[in-house]
């Protein structure tokens, strides 16, 4: 069989909550303890040190960040995937295609975090030698945090955008359908300020995949308004979700839902067609992303003191504004996040005791020791 093509049981699935699972407190872990196991884990599972490091810091960073959807819950998913040769951890990303201000690459199905960081190098060298450009990458494993990779290229003078097309994993419902036929095909834009970056970093539909499945583990029920099930009935209960056959998200936007099923739509067009990666496909791993990355040198089209002054202009006067009531302050896009990491390194990383379970329970299959912590 064919590195990145499913067989039976390929498909990580949904982790079946339990009595500690169904519990609603939180454990408390460090980023350099989450760091080691995470790694141990990874490499115990036949992922080299490196990439094992290079995985866990793009976990821990979404989870510092409060999107524990794409957090370190991801290892039982990446260990599923290894077993079943649907992630082939220590390849590199293989040139397909490429001219001055365009390239084609391929994932050959490795750890995405690793492909996606060699994508990045290459097209932020490439920028900076033509002032843009733009990448493809077709069968990647899951990426994670799409805003991860654009923050970091705004931070180096970039403006950046991405699309991914979440092709191993039909989760979302067109808008007027019930059946699943997308992804949740997340798009990210980053932009330089002071030394960070704006960015907005948002799925098309009306939460990510990963925010269901910890509902699951923890035995909790999702908002109204996020899911289906297999009926076309709303339903807050995860269980549903992961039926057969299964329940489906909604597309971003509510009764305005057809604005956030057609950008899916698109990212379907772009990160998956244009990419080779395909749309709805079976045959490969959960969560297997098709990917465009777009990168402009601003220092090639405006003048950095003059962009310095007018973002920084354009910030104070998005936060002037008055405030709704319990509202102390207008953020705006990454700081929600900055703010959160910034407390995390601080008080720990909060890790859902059903989550934490399960994490628990893999190490000890793979023989990892694991840290005891604070609840």
């Amino acid at each position: 069989m064919s590195m990145g093509t499913k067989r039976e049981g390929g498909d990580a699935g949904p982790e079946k909550s339990s009595s500690a699972a169904g519990q609603s407190s939180a454990r408390i872990i460090y980023k350099d303890t989450l760091l080691e196991f995470g790694s141990s884990i990874l490499q115990a599972g036949g992922t080299t040190e490196d990439q094992a490091r290079m995985v866990m810091d793009e976990l821990i960073a979404a989870d510092l960040a409060g999107h524990s959807s794409h957090g370190a819950m991801r290892l039982i998913q990446y260990i599923s995937l290894m077993k079943d040769s649907l992630i082939n951890p220590g390849v590199s990303l293989e040139i397909v295609q490429e001219s001055p201000v365009v390239g084609v690459f391929d994932g050959q199905f490795g750890f995405g975090q690793c492909i996606m960081r060699e994508l990045l190098s290459i097209a932020s060298r490439r920028a900076r030698q033509q002032g843009t450009y733009t990448a493809f990458c077709r069968n990647c494993a899951h990426i994670g945090r799409l805003g991860s990779y654009t923050r970091d290229a705004a931070r180096d003078g970039f403006l950046a955008m991405m699309v991914a097309n979440v092709c191993g994993a039909r989760r979302v419902a067109p808008f007027g359908g019930i059946d699943a036929r997308m992804g949740t095909n997340p798009i990210s834009i980053a932009t330089p300020w002071e030394e960070d970056a704006i960015y907005v970093d948002t799925t098309t539909c009306s939460t990510a995949e990963g925010k269901i499945k910890i509902a699951l583990q923890n035995g909790t029920l999702v908002p109204d308004g996020v899911m289906i099930d297999n009926q076309g009935n709303p339903s807050t209960d995860p269980v549903d979700f992961y039926s057969t056959p299964p329940g489906a998200i909604l597309p971003l936007g509510g009764t305005l839902g057809y604005k956030g099923s057609g950008l899916a739509a698109m990212i379907d067009v772009v990160g998956g067609i244009l990419s080779g990666m395909g749309f709805g496909r079976a045959d490969v791993g959960f969560g297997t992303n098709g990917v465009w990355l777009y990168l402009v040198d601003l220092g090639q089209i405006i003048d950095s003191d003059l962009y310095r002054d007018q973002i920084g202009r354009f910030v104070t006067y998005l936060k002037d504004g008055r405030t709704a009531a319990g509202v102390e302050e207008i953020l705006v896009p990454g700081e929600p996040e900055r703010n959160r990491a910034t407390r995390a390194e601080m008080e720990g990383i909060r890790i859902p005791a059903g989550t934490w379970h399960q994490l628990s329970q893999l190490a000890t299959e793979l023989g990892v020791a694991v840290p005891k912590l604070d609840k």
